[in-house]
């Protein structure tokens, strides 16, 4: 039986970042990948990704702190671009659950410079936008764009150059935690393998590893979706023109200036199109697309703008939409590295917090608010 220091389950971007950090700490590493490398059943594929600092908690603006440093080690390791910064505004209705001075406090708490901007500046600095009244903005001058899948193809590719072992169309079946001190058995659709520690960044098939072991974790499975538009005048749309953009109400909506090609992305954040991911259909639902050219047209006003396509992906969410990055309590073997939906932009280091974990046992992050919770946690909103 092969033996390896850290084994990762799943090589999404959590799983690729860290295989990557654990690799750059000098341990033997092995990663599994049920499907092929690039796959697009789960939430890693296709081009852009929002980064940015900006969130209404604190510890998530520390974390994505963290991460740039992060994003910035890849980039110079890898020695090619990945995060491209636009700048980016939050759209907050002053009645809202959530309000601009949530945001605005966790900026301050870590330092982070904001402009909070009215209806009248916004329209202005950006003319594409039709803001109401009734809206708040804060602007980040930090938030950008990653790619997604050259960032997941960087980070597997700079874990290979350390050493690490990945394995493709390798489906793990059962992990068996072994007595204190001898680790963990891994069986897979390729033999039986044993590591020190195990990281599962398994996404929506977290709770069938989890099942034998006597653990569960909450979570809510959907197939997602993002479309491209054509404006009118995409030159307008540039990325040193437009920002990206989040609307946090009710619904949550988020949306991109050009990134490599002369479109426009769109999407609704939990569309609550539920099916797990035996029952995805990987077809996109006209409801949901009709819903959101509305919303678009609404916010973005473009009489000219064409519907180019529609890309769906997946959701695995926890109920309050907080992120679990931690060792089972029964097991510490085993860590979980779950991102709930919107942790690429943090991936980088939640993947260095995981490898931490593994290997020192500890981590200099504060993850206090990450680990394993009760299941009736409170729904909170998190894009």
């Amino acid at each position: 039986m092969q033996q390896f220091d850290v084994a990762i389950v799943g090589l999404g971007a959590l799983g690729s970042a860290a295989a990557w950090q654990a690799s750059l700490k000098g341990s033997k590493v092995i990663g599994f990948e049920q499907f092929e490398l690039g796959h697009v059943r789960g939430a890693s594929h296709d081009t852009s990704r929002i980064v940015r600092t900006s969130y209404d908690a604190p510890e998530y603006v520390a974390l994505a702190k963290a991460a740039y440093r992060d994003w910035a080690h890849l980039e110079k390791a890898a020695g090619i671009k990945l995060v491209t910064i636009t700048g980016g505004v939050v759209f907050l209705p002053k009645d809202g659950a959530t309000s601009a001075k949530d945001f605005t406090q966790s900026l301050d708490a870590n330092n982070v410079p904001y402009e909070l901007l009215n209806a009248q500046q916004v329209n202005k600095r950006w003319p594409q936008f039709n803001v109401g009244n009734n809206i708040d903005t804060v602007y980040t001058a930090d938030t950008g764009i990653a790619h997604a899948s050259k960032s997941v193809s960087a980070m597997q590719s700079m874990a290979r150059a350390q050493g690490a072992v990945l394995k493709e169309l390798t489906q793990v079946q059962r992990i068996t935690p072994q007595p204190a001190g001898k680790g963990v058995i891994l069986e897979t659709s390729r033999g039986q393998f044993q590591a020190s520690k195990v990281i599962l960044a398994s996404d929506a098939w977290t709770n069938k590893l989890l099942a034998p072991l006597g653990a569960e974790i909450p979570l809510t499975v959907m197939q997602e979706q993002v479309t491209y538009y054509k404006p009118s005048d995409p030159a307008n749309f540039e990325d040193d023109k437009f920002p990206v953009w989040i609307t946090i109400d009710e619904k949550n909506y988020y949306g991109f200036p050009s990134f490599g090609e002369p479109t426009i992305k769109a999407a609704r954040d939990r569309s609550e199109n539920l099916m797990t991911p035996e029952q995805r259909t990987y077809v996109h639902s006209p409801k949901l697309l009709n819903e959101l050219t509305s919303f678009v047209d609404d916010l973005i006003p473009d009489a000219g703008r064409e519907t180019l396509r529609t890309v769906t992906c997946q959701y695995a969410i926890t109920p309050d939409r907080e992120f679990i990055i931690s060792p089972l309590k029964k097991h510490p073997d085993v860590i979980v590295a779950l991102g709930a939906g919107h942790a690429f932009k943090f991936a980088p280091a939640i993947g260095r917090v995981a490898a931490e974990l593994a290997i020192d046992g500890r981590t200099k992050e504060d993850i206090t608010r990450f680990g394993i919770r009760d299941a009736a946690a409170p729904l909170q909103s998190k894009l």
